[in-house]
């Protein structure tokens, strides 16, 4: 049964469906089929269209007799918005249907639904779906819940007016974290508002403290390193992976430091033209044989990537490493479900975890949560630490 959730947060339970509104208590079962994820409605055996369309919005996807009615009640939409704006309305504090006209939410939930059967009936349903399903609710989860921003311990942020501006600005700001699915083409998340997360300057991450004990990082040692090493079906070294480089394949580099090292095979692993490299540990002539066709890369994770021959490689090591990463901060969400710590955030190919001391005897099995992927047993770099800039390194 097609419907539309009438609000995204978890507490504002209300959905559209054939012509009602309903609301709490009285919401329909047998509910099948929506546009998007919310928190008010989690039965895991919803499918969400906008997941069809790789994150397509309405007005990209919407079928040409339905533009001009979406267009006018996008227009309506909008000014809504603008209206809580300027009256200092959080949407973030309030249910959407308890503020809008209901004549609105029907006209407005009746086209959806009608784009999203639009989109079922002519869109392939993804080979990862599940994957993307997963990752779509993991990210709602982390995006709604606020981070703890604040000045404490960090006088040296305000000593020059520039910084203290930018400071200030992240202090005043959203709280959240929106994460984009579909924001790069190799499925690494990316942001498209709220805190800055990705791309703030690394020393404001001192702004940023545990709503528990802890931070705790977990981020794999070489990762895609590692990545292209499985793939090529080696087993993986006890060490870190450029001190493995260094004794195995610049053995001959006299005065060759870890840091010469990492140069080096990262720019012979993403040239196709570099033959500086002479291995038969890394094996990217195989590798894009084995998953590369017709201009597209398909990897492990079920992932069809638009790739020209020369970004092949990257795309299959960036894309898999990502999935991986994601796959095994969804284990860790699931394992931490009924637990005081939680999944903070995720930054590029690290997982951020909530840590509550009383927890802490948990850090081991996270850590092995994380290293044993569909591929092999990572090693993994993990630091904790009192905000997400003072991070050290724990030996477990």
């Amino acid at each position: 049964m097609l419907f539309q959730s009438l609000d995204d947060k978890s507490e504002c339970v209300g959905v559209y469906v054939n012509g009602r509104l309903h609301f709490n208590e009285e919401i329909p079962t047998g509910l099948t089929h929506t546009w998007k994820y919310s928190g008010s409605i989690v039965d895991p055996r919803i499918e969400y269209a906008w997941l069809y369309c790789n994150g397509r919005t309405l007005a990209q996807i919407c079928p040409h007799h339905l533009e001009e009615e979406l267009n006018r009640l996008q227009k309506r939409f909008r000014a809504y918005v603008r209206s809580f704006t300027l009256g200092k309305i959080n949407l973030r504090e309030h249910c959407f249907y308890d503020l809008v006209s209901h004549d609105f939410l029907l006209e407005f939930c009746e086209i959806k639904n009608q784009i999203t059967k639009h989109i079922l009936e002519h869109y392939e349903k993804p080979a990862n779906y599940k994957h993307l399903a997963a990752v779509h609710k993991l990210i709602y989860k982390m995006g709604h819940r606020d981070l703890m921003v604040n000045n404490k311990d960090c006088r040296h942020l305000f000593v020059s007016n520039a910084d203290r501006r930018r400071a200030q600005k992240l202090i005043a700001g959203p709280k959240y974290i929106e994460y984009n699915l579909f924001g790069t083409s190799t499925g690494r998340l990316a942001t498209c508002g709220g805190f800055p997360i990705l791309t703030m300057r690394k020393d404001f991450r001192r702004l940023l403290k545990p709503h528990n004990d802890w931070f705790l990082s977990l981020d794999y040692n070489g990762a895609e390193a590692r990545t292209a090493l499985a793939l090529s079906g080696q087993a993986q070294p006890a060490e870190d992976i450029h001190a493995y480089n260094m004794k195995t394949i610049f053995k001959k580099q006299a005065n060759f430091s870890r840091a010469d090292a990492k140069r080096a095979f990262f720019a012979w692993l993403y040239n196709p033209e570099s033959t500086a490299i002479q291995s038969n540990l890394y094996n990217k002539t195989g590798l894009i044989k084995k998953w590369y066709e017709n201009g597209h890369v398909s990897t492990p994770f079920k992932r069809r990537l638009s790739v020209d021959h020369r970004r092949a490689f990257n795309y299959l090591i960036q894309s898999t490493t990502a999935d991986l990463v994601l796959e095994q901060t969804l284990a860790i969400d699931k394992f931490l479900e009924d637990k005081k710590s939680f999944v903070s955030h995720l930054v590029h190919d690290e997982i951020v975890i909530d840590l509550a001391d009383s927890e802490r005897n948990l850090t081991p099995q996270i850590r092995d949560m994380f290293a044993d992927n569909r591929l092999a047993s990572f090693q993994v770099n993990l630091q904790a630490g009192l905000n997400y800039f003072d991070l050290e390194d724990l030996k477990i």
